[in-house]
């Protein structure tokens, strides 16, 4: 893979694990490098672990230094690639896991919402969808896709007034499905591993589709009517202003 993508593939499961080197921001590269992965996994793979192995964070999410930038092009690509990666891990063939070990901000919590166990570490770490604390409203294909997997007044909370979780209040609102103690991490992802080699893969994608079909027809909308030049332009311009941690 590439150097911000590793793929490594022992007795039928399939690890990709992010590491740019900093904090794993979500820009149209490291996106694509996902999805090769991906490809790799749907054809030699029968399980797949998502994981950071940068301490402390899962992502920051997209790159908030090209929506600041005002390039509508460059920021329409990158937020229409990580959005058609959500999609497709919702609709993934093979069974999913997403681990939680660090700050999961808002791209990074799309992915792991996508997958079907989400498997986090108890510390002091949060993940949700704070768009509007940067000068963003969250796209309505994150919405959608939290909408099938959080629940409501937890997402009225996150999506409309920016709220982030740490790893039990996430757990309560329906962002993670197991929290454990952080050493306990490896043990819990085998344990869930061995009891995913036991499911009927065929009924599994089966129910799968038959279960998300409505979100992902929704999300499927939501990127054919939101992520369009002409659209994305006209959300752009009603922006003040993009606040990029860090910046002057």
């Amino acid at each position: 893979m590439s150097q911000r993508v590793g793929y490594e593939l022992k007795n039928g499961v399939a690890r990709i694990t992010l590491d740019d080197g900093k904090v794993n921001m979500m820009s149209t590269a490291m996106l694509d490098d996902i999805g090769a992965a991906l490809d790799r996994a749907e054809t030699d793979a029968e399980i797949v672990v998502l994981r950071s192995a940068r301490p402390g964070i899962f992502s920051a999410g997209f790159d908030l230094k090209v929506f600041a930038s005002g390039d509508a092009a460059k920021s329409l690509e990158m937020v229409r690639a990580g959005a058609e990666l959500a999609l497709r891990l919702m609709a993934f063939l093979h069974p999913t896991i997403g681990l939680m070990e660090g700050h999961a901000y808002p791209m990074g919590t799309f992915l792991l919402l996508a997958c079907d166990v989400r498997l986090g570490a108890e510390g002091p770490h949060r993940m949700g969808l704070n768009e509007v604390a940067i000068g963003i409203a969250p796209p309505s294909f994150a919405i959608e896709l939290a909408r099938s997997r959080v629940h409501p007044a937890w997402l009225s909370r996150t999506a409309t007034l920016g709220e982030m979780y740490e790893p039990a209040d996430a757990l309560t609102a329906g962002f993670l499905d197991r929290v454990v103690a952080a050493e306990a991490i490896d043990t819990s992802l085998a344990q869930i591993i061995t009891a995913l080699r036991a499911i009927h893969k065929p009924s599994h994608a089966t129910a799968k589709k038959r279960l998300r079909q409505p979100a992902m027809d929704a999300m499927r909308a939501a990127i054919d009517r939101e992520l369009t030049m002409a659209a994305y332009e006209a959300s752009s311009r009603a922006r003040t202003a993009v606040l990029v941690p860090g910046a002057a």
